[in-house]
C-alpha cells in the first residue's frame, strides 16, 4: 500500500465514521427560517401621506354631496349639481378670481426676481451676499404673524392704502426667497464649461444666458415658481393683515364660516387641487424628457 492509499483510506474511514445517525439528521433537517422584521418606516411613511392627503380626500368627496343649503358638513347623497352650479356666489367668484390673478402675478414676479437673484448668489461673491442670505432666509423662517404686521406698520407708515396691490407686493415679498434658493441650487450644480463653450463660439452674455443658462435653469425656475403660486394661494395670515377690502379665496372661507360654508367651496378647491396636480406631472414630465 502506497502513502497516498493510506492517506485516501484513512480519510474514508474517518469519513465512515463521522457518517452516523445524527450526521444524517443534521443534512436532512430543514433550512432555518430568518425572521424579517417589519419595515416600519415604510408603515409609518404611509401613515403620514394618508395623514396628509385625509383633508384633501375629504374636499373631493364633499364636492359631490347632495347636501341641503350651505351646510356641507353630513353625507347625503351623489350628486353631480355643484360642479354645474359652481359660479353661483358672485363674491366667491369674485374672490377666487383675486386670488389667482394675484397668485399668477405672484408666480411671474417672484420666478424673474428670484432666478436673477439666485444667479447672482451662487455665481458671483458681493459685498452683502451674507446680508442678503440673512435676509432671504429671515423672510421664510419668521411666523406669518410677525411679516403681516410689519408690512401693516410700513404700508401705513408710507400712506399706502391697503388692497390688491398691498396683498401682491406682500406675496411676492415672501415668495421671492424660495425661488431664490431654489435656483440657486440648481446654479451651484451646473457645468460652467457650457456656457464658457457657448461664448467661444461667439455668443455673447445675453445670448448666452437665454440660450444656454436659461434652458439649463428652467426646471428649477419652473419648481420655484410653482411653489410661489401655491404659498399664494394657500396665505390667510399675512393676507388678512394687508387686504383691506379686497377678498381673496381663503379668507372668504374664513367669512362665510359663521353661516355656512357652500359646496361649492369644495368644487373650487378641488379645480384648484386638480390644476396644481397638472402643473407638478407636467413639470415632472418635462424635466425627464429633458434628462433624456
Amino acid at each position: 500500500m502506497t502513502a497516498t492509499e493510506g492517506t485516501r483510506g484513512g480519510a474514508g474511514a474517518e469519513a465512515e465514521r463521522g457518517a452516523g445517525p445524527g450526521a444524517e439528521a443534521v443534512a436532512g433537517a430543514a433550512p432555518r427560517r430568518v425572521r424579517r422584521r417589519p419595515d416600519w418606516g415604510k408603515y409609518l411613511t404611509w401613515a403620514v401621506l394618508a395623514w396628509l392627503f385625509a383633508p384633501i380626500l375629504f374636499m373631493v368627496a364633499f364636492s359631490f354631496n347632495d347636501a341641503q343649503g350651505r351646510h356641507n358638513v353630513t353625507w347625503q347623497g351623489f350628486t353631480l349639481r355643484w360642479y354645474g352650479d359652481a359660479f353661483a356666489y358672485p363674491d366667491l367668484n369674485a374672490a377666487l378670481a383675486n386670488t389667482l390673478s394675484i397668485a399668477v402675478l405672484t408666480m411671474v414676479v417672484s420666478g424673474v426676481l428670484g432666478t436673477l437673484l439666485g444667479v447672482a448668489l451662487g455665481r458671483y461673491r458681493f459685498r452683502g451676499r451674507a446680508a442678503t442670505d440673512l435676509v432671504m432666509f429671515s423672510a421664510i423662517s419668521a411666523p406669518e404673524v410677525v411679516l403681516g404686521a410689519a408690512l401693516l406698520s410700513m404700508f401705513l407708515t408710507m400712506n399706502v392704502a391697503t388692497g390688491y396691490l398691498t396683498v401682491l407686493l406682500a406675496h411676492v415679498m415672501f415668495s421671492v426667497s424660495f425661488v431664490a434658493i431654489t435656483v440657486r441650487a440648481r446654479v451651484l450644480t451646473m457645468d460652467a464649461s457650457i456656457e464658457e463653450a457657448a461664448r467661444d463660439l461667439g455668443a455673447g452674455p445675453v445670448t448666452t444666458f437665454r440660450l444656454v443658462t436659461l434652458p439649463l435653469l428652467l426646471p428649477a425656475v419652473t419648481a420655484g415658481g410653482l411653489i410661489a403660486f401655491a404659498l399664494s394661494v394657500d396665505d390667510f395670515i399675512i393676507t388678512s393683515f394687508v387686504s383691506g377690502s379686497t377678498q381673496t379665496f381663503p379668507l372668504w372661507i374664513w367669512g362665510a364660516t359663521r353661516v355656512g360654508i357652500p359646496p361649492q367651496v369644495n368644487v373650487m378647491g378641488t379645480l384648484i387641487f386638480a390644476v396644481g396636480v397638472l402643473l407638478a406631472a407636467g413639470n415632472v414630465l418635462l424635466a425627464r424628457r429633458r434628462a433624456r
